[in-house]
């Protein structure tokens, strides 16, 4: 094989592992309020500044919200493209804080919420197709258990799932992980503890909760990362910009900057 050619057979592997959603991350946490929009949007501003094209995607039909947690207007939206039997690309925005480039919903707007199966599947179709685009594609889920949350979360190979350390977040994120390994028993899953005072309280709520996955439903997912309680998220979230670009150094801001590198280079966190 020339040089030519097995650098041809990289490229055409790589954009079949893109087809295949390897380069997809979907980001749950079954109930809402516990920071899945804020880790989406860091995250995707933390693989942007270490060099990758990425595109953050709000997956919440119902409820879509990082155009308000990033304070723009985008001229086009999910919605329209949808509406219009659009490509997906031409909802593209690209955001000049995060330096990536974003497909929002549309906020208020409960009609996306309503899609039936095969809208749904042609949704992630097209959404499988753009990520070959790119190094890192970011799903924000929405809060729930719907059909729609599945299907966009069957595109990604990695789904994180986000925790915090009380009953009701640990319950829908369980009725969520099992709805989630019905449909894809090989689906990568990785537990994101949020909001925690100590590593220590991480690790424990980690180790609890793992414990219930392996009895009831027989899987072991991997820690993926404890971000720390940070007040710094609510003055961001305030300010309507990424939390990195509001102080980087921050608890949270280094603990996500951890979790993409750990992302990127496909290690295990040990607790």
């Amino acid at each position: 094989m020339t040089e030519n050619q097995a650098n041809n057979h990289e490229f055409l592997t790589d954009i079949q592992e893109r087809l295949n959603g390897n380069n997809i991350i979907a980001i749950a946490s079954g109930k809402g309020g516990v920071g899945k929009t804020t880790l989406a949007v860091t995250l995707a501003h933390a693989f942007s500044k270490q060099g990758l094209k990425v595109l953050l995607f709000d997956g919440d039909l119902g409820l879509s919200n990082i155009d308000i947690h990033l304070g723009i207007t985008p001229n086009e939206n999910l919605e329209t493209v949808i509406k219009m039997n659009d490509p997906l690309n031409l909802a593209i925005t690209h955001e000049s804080t995060l330096q990536c480039d974003i497909i929002t919903g549309h906020s208020g707007d409960q009609s996306l919420s309503n899609l039936n199966g095969p809208q749904l599947k042609l949704l992630a179709d097209d959404l499988l197709i753009l990520s070959s685009y790119y190094d890192k594609v970011i799903i924000d889920l929405g809060s729930g258990i719907y059909e729609n949350l599945i299907h966009l979360a069957n595109c990604a190979k990695t789904c994180l799932v986000l925790i915090t350390n009380t009953p009701t977040s640990l319950t829908d994120a369980y009725q969520f992980i099992r709805l989630l390994i019905n449909q894809d028993p090989a689906k990568n899953i990785k537990l994101i503890m949020n909001m925690v005072d100590t590593l220590a309280e991480g690790e424990q709520t980690y180790q609890t909760f793992l414990t219930a996955l392996e009895a009831f439903l027989h899987v072991k997912p991997q820690l993926g990362g404890i971000i720390h309680y940070d007040s710094t998220v609510k003055k961001s979230l305030q300010e309507q910009t990424s939390l990195l670009s509001f102080n980087l150094n921050t608890p949270a801001s280094q603990d996500i900057l951890k979790i993409s590198q750990s992302l990127i280079n496909h290690e295990i966190i040990h607790p």
